[in-house]
């Protein structure tokens, strides 16, 4: 998250999607290294990750995303190979533009009350029972 609480996303290049920025972790680095090494490939901009604000579980494919919230510490916004855009968008330009999967991620790391837990089945969040 920016100092002026924008949060930065990625338009994915494989399905031109908007999303967090991240990747699969290496067997030997911690995830929070994973999370600063994705950030910065995907992004050109280095972090510093300060928390863990939720776990997301997809119950189709079995896979578990963690999402840190982290600052900026430096660099210069760049695409990549997975990114055809980089952008700093408010709240509720994430809400617009991002599908409800990947924009209840950010907004969680927003409210504080974190780490949340939630499951979703690649489309759609699945309730708490």
């Amino acid at each position: 998250m920016g100092e002026d609480g924008r949060l930065l996303v990625i338009r994915r290049a494989e399905n031109g999607t908007w999303e967090l920025p991240g990747g699969v972790l290496e067997l030997d680095e911690t995830p929070e290294a994973g999370v600063a090494r994705e950030v910065f490939e995907e992004t050109g901009i280095h972090v510093e990750v300060n928390q863990l604000t939720g776990v997301y579980k997809n119950t189709t494919r079995g896979v578990v995303d963690l999402v840190f919230r982290c600052k900026p510490s430096g660099s210069t916004e760049r695409t990549s190979s997975e990114s055809t855009a980089v952008d700093w968008l408010t709240p509720e330009e994430v809400s617009e533009r991002m599908a409800e999967l990947f924009a209840i991620r950010l907004l969680d790391a927003l409210d504080g009350n974190g780490p949340h837990v939630r499951s979703h089945d690649g489309k759609s969040l699945i309730a708490a029972r």
